[in-house]
């Protein structure tokens, strides 16, 4: 009997392991081995018929389980940034792990400025051949020297104006100023913080000065434009305070690593025939006199343009993005651009305008001779290629924010891609406030006139 039990109860027991319906749980004496697996039997049977009904729950505990689930699993919070893509496709696919590509971003909204050290160099940059700007020019050289106690630099040609030498009163400070010459002193290891008084002009011109690093910049709104500058200068003194107090939004405006490779016998006709700035190629080029070429290495904010230059005709310029040829761009020219630059000769070519903190690359043509050649914009990582077409009927010309313009050759190459030295613009809002605002008071998007209402038909 007890043989045929215990097999009876074998069987039950493998039911039992193969059933997944829930079990009721309760305590079982052991009086012996038989009768405790006929009570494991009854009462995998009474289980099995009758199973355990959950309890609702109250309304106070549904709450409270929505509330968890709100919070926890749906709440998306304020981020510019996208959320993380998910890497499981489906029941069966995945994505490839590769942990050399993994890249932590800090979100923008949250990028404050702060300082290690409290700032002493002062970097000021005016809007040259501008007599009205002269003033607060020397209202804030005073409060940086004498309130401040900082050391400020200025550019030469500024410091000799002919009416600030003829200032007397001035002439105190004047003598306490540091000044330098582009393209002959390297300042860019010794400035704390930038402070532009201008146009968005004294920002790129900041942006030259330093090719690897950038220190903060805060611009004020001297000039025509200002679509790059927020800040006004009624309030100068607060708004720098709060900026060395530090906590200050700021956006990373992200720049162009430019890598222009020429040929040595076209770099010599190209200076015989159209003089270069002092400030051009061979100041800040590599010459490998090996294979007879020379790399020029520069740091783009807005744009590189290339064009027809004077020559009647179309120009003519082949597009690779690493490494392969995409298309050919026949017309006027093209534009790459950074975001920052969306908004400059490439929004007046017909480009749409990107938030400075999209990670990308636009392509933008000039006057195409196609219908169908529309601007697009790359990931920011790529690296993009432009040389003269074999079938280039004349040469073409390059130009980086609107400077150090240049002629280029068969067999000469533009390399493209995005710098990781970006520039840090300080913001008087913040950074999506401040470019909705300049888009509205600089280039008065979506200005139109307000539709009236349909007045009511009355019987």
């Amino acid at each position: 009997m007890l043989e045929h039990m215990s097999g009876e109860t074998e069987i039950m027991i493998s039911r039992k392991k193969k059933d997944k319906s829930p079990r009721r749980v309760g305590s079982v004496k052991r009086t012996s081995q038989a009768e405790g697996q006929m009570m494991k039997c009854r009462s995998s049977k009474q289980s099995t018929e009758h199973p355990e009904k959950k309890q609702p729950m109250s309304r106070k505990e549904t709450s409270a389980a929505a509330s968890d689930v709100t919070s926890d699993n749906y709440r998306h919070p304020r981020f510019l940034h996208g959320p993380y893509p998910a890497t499981h496709f489906g029941p069966k696919a995945c994505m490839l792990p590769n942990p050399t590509s993994v890249m932590h971003i800090q979100d923008p909204a949250s990028q404050r400025l702060t300082w290690t050290k409290p700032p002493m160099n002062i970097l000021v940059i005016k809007k040259v051949r501008d007599e009205s700007l002269l003033e607060p020019f020397k209202q804030l050289c005073t409060f940086l020297i004498e309130e401040k106690h900082l050391m400020v630099y200025v550019e030469r040609k500024v410091v000799e104006d002919a009416i600030l030498l003829q200032d007397e009163m001035f002439g105190k400070i004047r003598n306490q100023l540091c000044t330098f010459k582009e393209g002959y002193d390297d300042i860019s290891k010794c400035i704390d913080l930038i402070i532009c008084l201008g146009g968005d002009g004294t920002l790129l011109y900041a942006s030259s000065l330093f090719q690897d690093s950038v220190p903060p910049v805060m611009a004020f709104h001297l000039g025509s434009l200002g679509f790059l500058t927020p800040f006004t200068f009624e309030s100068y003194k607060t708004e720098i305070n709060k900026v060395f107090e530090g906590n200050a939004a700021i956006i990373l405006r992200s720049r162009l690593k430019v890598k222009i490779t020429k040929d040595l016998s076209h770099l010599q006709e190209s200076a015989s025939t159209y003089p270069m700035e002092e400030d051009g190629i061979l100041s800040q080029s590599h010459v490998n006199s090996d294979v007879g070429k020379v790399d020029l290495n520069l740091q783009v904010l807005n744009e590189v343009v290339v064009d027809r230059g004077p020559s009647p005709f179309l120009s003519n310029v082949d597009l690779y993005l690493d490494d392969r040829l995409i298309t050919t761009v026949q017309g006027d020219g093209v534009i790459v651009s950074t975001p920052t630059g969306s908004t400059a000769y490439a929004a007046a070519a017909g480009a749409s305008m990107i938030h400075p903190n999209v990670p990308a690359i636009m392509v933008t043509p000039i006057c195409p001779h196609s219908l169908s050649f529309r601007p697009i914009v790359v990931p920011a990582g790529v690296e993009l290629k432009v040389m003269l077409s074999p079938d280039a009927r004349n040469t073409a010309w390059v130009s980086f924010d609107g400077r150090k313009r240049q002629e280029i050759h068969q067999g000469d190459c533009i390399k493209i891609t995005t710098s990781c030295y970006s520039v840090p613009s300080i913001c008087c809002h913040d950074l999506v406030y401040d470019w909705f605002e300049s888009l509205a008071e600089c280039l008065h998007w979506n200005v139109r006139k307000k539709q009236t209402r349909m007045s009511e038909e009355t019987d």
